[in-house]
């Protein structure tokens, strides 16, 4: 049987402040006002250091909705930053296209897990209710390399037109580490698929 959890911990409000502040940083760079978008990215990156520290800290604090919260966020924060960061020519489109669809595939399986977990009668109530937890996720090592590496190359390009660099060869390096640890990740989670999900088995 799954167990009952608060789901109202910090940790999964600093996640939903990170997802809350995506479309906000998309439309700061789409007005190409960089300069406010490098001090809110840095806001972003502050609620995603925290969550963790406080996750991994506080026993109370951690929760299975969080172990999926957490990257989800991550991943809706650098899905709306690429395709802003493309849109604005300063990231290149078939690594934004590559991202993306690599996110899109583990969001469609992280709701699969969700349901293939559920107890039956599977019912939608049940599987939108964020206190009934039935799951938690482990992300892969390359997988967490990849989030970081991701999000250096969005501050790496978001800093360029504030700092005159747009053009510089070592962005074009970023692009292609970003890209390599892109699909290493999407290797791993293939490869290691069932060792990342563990099922919650309450009393």
């Amino acid at each position: 049987m799954p167990q009952y959890e608060n789901p109202w911990t910090i940790p999964n409000m600093l996640s939903m402040t990170r997802i809350g502040l995506a479309p906000v940083l998309g439309y700061l760079i789409l007005e190409e006002d960089f300069n406010i978008a490098l001090g809110v990215f840095a806001l972003a990156g502050l609620t995603d250091l925290l969550d963790g520290f406080i996750a991994r800290n506080w026993a109370n604090q951690k929760s299975a909705l969080g172990s999926a919260l957490d990257p989800l966020a991550d991943k809706v924060l650098i899905s709306i930053l690429y395709v802003s960061l493309t849109y604005a020519d300063l990231i290149p489109v078939p690594l934004t296209y590559m991202i993306i669809s690599r996110d899109v595939m583990l969001i469609a399986a992280v709701f699969y897990v969700r349901y293939r977990t559920l107890p039956t009668p599977r019912t939608l109530a049940k599987y939108f209710n964020p206190c009934y937890a039935t799951a938690r996720l482990k992300p892969t090592f390359i997988s967490k390399v990849n989030t970081a590496v991701q999000l250096i190359l969005v501050a790496a390009s978001l800093a360029a037109p504030v700092f005159n660099y747009a053009d510089s060869i070592y962005l074009q390096i970023l692009w292609c580490c970003t890209a390599f640890t892109t699909a290493a990740s999407a290797y791993s989670y293939y490869h290691y698929g069932r060792k990342t999900v563990q099922v919650i088995n309450g009393k």
